[in-house]
């Protein structure tokens, strides 16, 4: 029977009471979210959202439009929300987050985080563009600088790229497909992390999700690079535990 499961989560002796929805950036694989399960122990439940095309979904086809995805997945939250919950999404990741966010109705969302991105109004980047733009080697290029991945990689056999790179290509597909439209801000509070050393964020662009939410946006600035929860997923799990406890959580 196939798997076509959207939320991805670890298996809890009892159930925390707060649900943190994580959605991965281009290419990323969303499993990397349930590692993050036992450093926060019983504070809250990671629901991992995994996109048609991955992993156990292998045989799917990948998704139509980021708008299909946020419309599916704000269905998928609404019909699972048992909690309350907060969303958080990195990099493309967050854009998802963000228009999941705009799609579910007021009352058991009680935050947004993001990280690694630019306000909605200034996505799709040029750089997500122009990579769209681009095939073959270009792309594998490319694609090798921002992951960080080995030289080597650059250089290997052509049907190896085109299979590694398969997921960050689909996802800069639908990533450069994008359209942000003008709407009321969200009435639940956004935090925005982006690491200092970003190069493919300006410190402007991350400002502007202030607009985004009646609350404005608290901004945090760790060190690192686009990849920075990576190496160190403290820096994302100091900001969402705090947002878990009783006392951030309770229904206004």
């Amino acid at each position: 029977m196939a798997d076509d499961r959207w939320l991805l989560e670890p298996e809890a002796a009892a159930p925390p009471p707060v649900r943190i929805y994580c959605f991965p950036p281009a290419g990323g694989d969303p499993r990397a979210f349930l590692e993050w399960q036992p450093l926060l122990g019983a504070d809250a439940q990671i629901t991992a959202v995994c996109l048609p095309g991955r992993w156990h979904r292998a045989e799917e086809p990948p998704p139509a439009s980021l708008a299909a995805v946020a419309d599916t997945v704000a269905a998928e939250i609404t019909d699972t929300a048992d909690r309350p919950y907060l969303l958080f999404g990195h990099s493309m990741g967050a854009i998802m987050a963000f228009e999941v966010a705009r799609r579910l109705s007021p009352g058991s969302l009680r935050h947004l985080v993001v990280s690694g991105c630019t306000a909605p109004r200034h996505n799709p980047s040029a750089y997500i563009t122009w990579s769209d733009g681009n095939h073959g080697q270009v792309f594998a290029e490319a694609a090798a600088e921002f992951l960080g991945l080995p030289d080597e990689f650059a250089t290997a056999d052509r049907e190896v790229q085109d299979l590694l790179l398969a997921d960050l290509r689909d996802d800069v597909r639908i990533f450069a497909g994008y359209h942000y439209a003008a709407a009321p801000p969200l009435t639940v509070p956004i935090s925005v992390i982006c690491g200092r050393d970003d190069p493919h964020i300006d410190r402007a662009g991350v400002e502007d999700w202030r607009h985004e939410s009646e609350e404005g946006a608290r901004l945090h600035w760790p060190e690192g690079d686009h990849f920075y929860l990576d190496r160190d997923p403290a820096k994302v799990l100091d900001v969402l535990r705090p947002l878990t406890v009783a006392e951030h959580i309770e229904v206004i």
